[in-house]
């Protein structure tokens, strides 16, 4: 059995995971993100306890709503611990620890998938 990384949970602890992942979604919101979806993953997973996963239109839209996620997670203190992908590619995924944000275009949300990979886990929120 794999076992939970707790020094990951070290990083930073001003807010618990759900809280978190609610300022995200607000965030990504107030910049038009689309089909933003907060997954529970926790009973399907040991490395995180959510993911949101949202959709910008444009590379500028991406852009926008990632640093206002960024923004939003910092003003409480919580720094990510990596970034992975640019706007151009479609995908961008910052790592908080228990809560991974994935940040596509339509086209790589579409083709990779994530709902259907992680289907076992158990949407929070939905909004179109």
């Amino acid at each position: 059995m794999l076992r939970r990384n707790t020094k990951r949970k070290e990083v930073r602890r001003s807010l618990e995971p759900d809280e978190l992942a609610r300022k995200i979604i607000d965030a990504a919101s107030e910049k038009q993100a689309e089909d933003i979806l907060l997954l529970d993953i926790r009973k399907v997973a040991s490395f995180a306890d959510y993911f949101v996963i949202a959709s910008g239109q444009t590379v500028r839209q991406l852009q926008a709503i990632i640093e206002a996620v960024s923004e939003a997670a910092s003003k409480d203190g919580v720094k990510p611990l990596g970034k992975e992908g640019e706007p151009e590619s479609g995908w961008v995924l910052l790592d908080y620890g228990d809560v991974i944000v994935h940040i596509f275009a339509p086209d790589e949300r579409a083709y990779y998938d994530l709902e259907g990979l992680w289907h076992t886990a158990t949407p929070v929120v939905r909004m179109q």
